[in-house]
């Protein structure tokens, strides 16, 4: 059995519920939390009483004491009461990475609503789609980026103006309670219309209240590098503020191994998580900069255990934990912690359940499966979700009232993944029971990618597959079936990648596109995905006139890119990020660059001059 190729569970074994069999049913976890559930606003509010002068948000020079924070986030709530936020009711945020959006989440929390973070990255149409599913009471915008929205349909108040308006009304007693929502965070869905999994207070403090896998204190200095549309961001922002540690904000903009390597120690972070693929980036490349973290956590794909064991033979003192869990149980269902060295056969595991969680490996008749054999992993107790915004078919699909360890029924959050229980009583994950895959750490259905291409009406079917390079880096792969008119060989990748921009994030763009006269069909006439196969080596789309390198560097950049995207032949002239470039690659790309010629690039470098001849350029530059 591999993570690449699980099987489905096996099918039932009896319909009586009963209580489960030991050692599963210690092993399941404990849904009841350490601690009463609390608002997380409370939680924060006790924290600035604790130690007012503290520092609780941090970005290079800028700084936020507890009580300043509190203090323009009670002022921001007030503003954002009298425009109608209050329980239950979503407000929308729009902003860079920075202080002023965390005191923007913590005042909508203040004022009782629920806050949902949009993606400045995403594309107009994406976000609008959005706006217009949540209807937000109110849209918070950062002046430099409200004209990404267009005309959304919700009224929308420039985030610098309401801080800089003087308060003349105290926000009024508002009765929030740990069941009311606290965020709006949306996932991809297989028709293409993602889905809002409502977060509430709850759920957040479950996470965040006495974690049994970590021992965070208020010494610690948590570093907010995640989108924060992105529910890791949720463990990187509360965590901290309800101890009284420092949360350090990232520059907003995108991020290297190197610019990170600089934040770590500008701000003496201690805690740090990291994508699957950044993580090992990080190790690939820049595994000195992780050697002043007191943990680090990693998670939202599978990690090889050759990179985790790398880390902790460097960084012995090093406390490391492998994070698994869905965005409909709040950030993490289990965890694998481990304290400096540690031998590890296999696939690093997925661990145990956190505190205030359960996990069920069943069968498909929702029975316990026995230790050694695979089953579907379902999450329950106080982090789940309380399901899905304005979609009750959906929440009833996936929320299910099943019978628990003493056969007593609890509600359940089917997450499709394949898992199974180890001896030890730790987990190990399999994959996807479904199509559903992790791109750059970010969940996609395919099946949204195949939406959005057979709209385009060149295409009239599509299919969509990840496949994996050699490194494990996933790719989505596009096979289609096109109009008589439509254009074709690399006009159609060019034509068909430009069309989904328009409309979806570009972890979601295929790297490639093949047209085929039909899609292979299995015997029961469903498409027969293990037939479909990208090539290896993609062909050039771009739209820059092709010039072959010159000289010796131009051809050495050429091939190093090359072969990280599998794209050949890459003109001097062409734009890598057009070819498929993103930050994960760049960082590998400057890497070999840096081994090859002895010159060290930035990723700045490559944002002002994305081409092979600007880097050429950049490494004769007589200043470095």
């Amino acid at each position: 059995m591999t993570a690449t190729s699980p099987a489905r569970p096996a099918g039932p074994r009896s319909a009586d519920p009963s209580p489960w069999p030991e050692p599963i049913r210690s092993w399941s976890g404990h849904p009841a939390p350490p601690a009463p559930a609390r608002c997380i606003h409370d939680l924060v509010a006790e924290a600035a009483r604790r130690n007012p002068d503290a520092v609780a948000v941090s970005s290079g020079a800028d700084r936020l004491t507890y009580a300043e924070l509190d203090a323009v986030a009670t002022a921001l709530a007030a503003h954002l009461v009298k425009r109608g936020a209050g329980p239950d009711r979503v407000v929308a945020v729009l902003a860079r990475r920075s202080p002023r959006l965390i005191v923007a989440l913590l005042a909508i929390l203040k004022a009782g609503g629920a806050y949902l973070v949009l993606d400045h990255d995403a594309p107009p149409a994406a976000l609008a789609a959005l706006v217009a599913d949540a209807d937000p009471v109110l849209l918070l915008a950062d002046p430099s980026l409200s004209g990404a929205v267009g005309a959304c349909g919700a009224p929308v108040a420039d985030l610098d103006r309401l801080l800089a308006e003087p308060v003349t009304d105290p926000v009024p007693a508002i009765p929030v309670t740990p069941e009311d929502l606290a965020y709006v965070s949306y996932t991809s869905g297989s028709t293409g219309e993602p889905k809002g999994v409502c977060v509430p207070h709850r759920a957040v403090a479950r996470l965040v209240q006495q974690p049994d896998w970590a021992s965070f204190t208020a010494d610690d200095v948590f570093l907010q590098l995640a989108p924060v549309a992105f529910d890791a961001s949720t463990l990187e922002i509360w965590t901290p503020l309800t101890l009284g540690g420092r949360l350090a904000i990232h520059p907003a903009g995108r991020t290297s191994p190197d610019t990170l390597a600089e934040v770590l120690t500008e701000e003496q972070v201690s805690v740090l998580w990291l994508t699957a693929g950044f993580f090992h980036h990080m190790v690939d490349t820049r595994l000195d900069a992780l050697g002043g973290l007191r943990h680090l956590l990693a998670g939202g794909d599978v990690l090889s255990p050759d990179f985790v064991g790398r880390l902790l033979a460097a960084h012995p003192h090093l406390t490391f934990t492998n994070g698994y869990g869905p965005t409909e149980n709040t950030t993490f269902t289990t965890c694998w912690t481990v304290h400096g060295p540690a031998a590890i056969n296999g696939p690093v595991p997925i661990g145990r359940p956190v505190s205030g969680t359960g996990v069920a490996l069943l069968d498909a008749g929702h029975q316990p499966v026995p230790v050694g054999e695979d089953g579907e992993l379902y999450a329950f107790g106080d982090g789940l979700a309380s399901g899905y915004l304005g979609r009750p078919d959906a929440t009833a699909e996936k929320f299910l009232n099943l019978p628990g360890p003493d056969a007593t029924p609890v509600r359940m959050y089917r997450t499709g993944d394949l898992a199974r229980w180890e001896p030890d009583g730790t987990i190990t994950f399999l994959g996807r029971a479904d199509q559903q895959v992790k791109i750059q750490g970010f969940r996609v259905e395919p099946g949204a990618v195949e939406a959005a291409l057979t709209r385009l009406p060149e295409i009239s079917k599509a299919a969509v597959v990840a496949q994996a390079d050699d490194d494990g880096t996933k790719r989505l792969q596009a096979f289609v079936v096109t109009a008589p008119d439509a254009p074709a060989g690399p006009a159609l990748v060019a034509h068909v990648q430009d069309r989904l921009r328009e409309t979806l994030p570009a972890y979601q763009i295929p790297h490639t596109v093949t047209a085929l006269d039909e899609l292979p069909l299995g015997p029961t006439g469903k498409v027969d995905r293990s037939a479909l196969h990208g090539p290896a080596v993609a062909g050039r789309n771009c739209t820059a006139v092709f010039r072959a390198p010159r000289g010796e560097l131009e051809t050495s950049i050429a091939g190093i890119w090359s072969e990280l995207l599998r794209v050949d032949p890459i003109g001097a002239d062409d734009d890598l990020f057009e070819l498929g470039g993103h930050s994960l690659l760049a960082a590998r790309a400057l890497h070999a660059i840096q081994r090859a010629h002895g010159v060290r690039l930035t990723y700045f470098d490559l944002l002002e001059q994305p081409t092979i001849a600007g880097l050429a350029a950049a490494v004769e530059d007589p200043a470095r």
